[in-house]
């Protein structure tokens, strides 16, 4: 009898951890991309911005299970990361928008600059089941100069009952302006 309460009373205590280290990590990503990024961030360019593009990445912040009757709902993290080890890469926008196609939320309020190899991310809460089945972000991007491409990815996960799943998304160019 002993060992099942002193179970269940470890089991307490490492609830009560997980409680905590869980509203410990909402209240460290709960600021702007500017906030929780500023390491990865550099002043942006002042000169023109010759080459310019847009990645669209479909995300699944909820996924319908046997045929429609089952909803499974995914937290998503998007991430941005500048391929360049050399220059800065300019961020524009960072919207995400829902099955319809209607803007659910802008993540930039001014374009930011990213360092060299350097990356930022956007999480969207499991709770969070705005954008639907069909969900997507499209981010704008530039650069002064000749740069590789961006890699922007979403990495989704969730849980089914006692199953525990995760997956990828790429981003892919939907514009490109500007040399090559």
């Amino acid at each position: 009898m002993c060992h099942i309460r002193a179970g269940g009373i470890s089991l307490m205590m490492l609830a009560c951890l997980l409680i905590a280290r869980t509203g410990e990590a909402a209240a460290q990503s709960s600021g702007t991309v500017e906030q929780n990024f500023a390491n990865s961030l550099t002043t942006v360019p002042s000169g023109p911005l010759a080459v310019s593009g847009a990645l669209y990445v479909p995300v699944y912040s909820s996924v319908s299970m046997s045929q429609g009757k089952l909803r499974a709902d995914f937290s998503v993290t998007l991430s941005v990361h500048n391929a360049s080890e050399t220059s800065p890469l300019v961020l524009k926008r960072i919207a995400y928008f829902d099955t319809s196609g209607n803007m659910v939320e802008s993540y930039l309020k001014s374009p930011v600059a990213l360092k060299p190899f350097s990356t930022i991310e956007v999480s969207i809460a499991t709770a969070d089941t705005r954008g639907g089945t069909g969900a997507n972000f499209v981010v704008d991007w530039a650069a002064p100069g000749e740069i590789a491409e961006p890699v922007v990815e979403a990495l989704m996960v969730g849980s089914v009952g006692a199953g525990h799943y995760a997956f990828i998304s790429q981003g892919r160019p939907i514009r490109l302006v500007g040399k090559n």
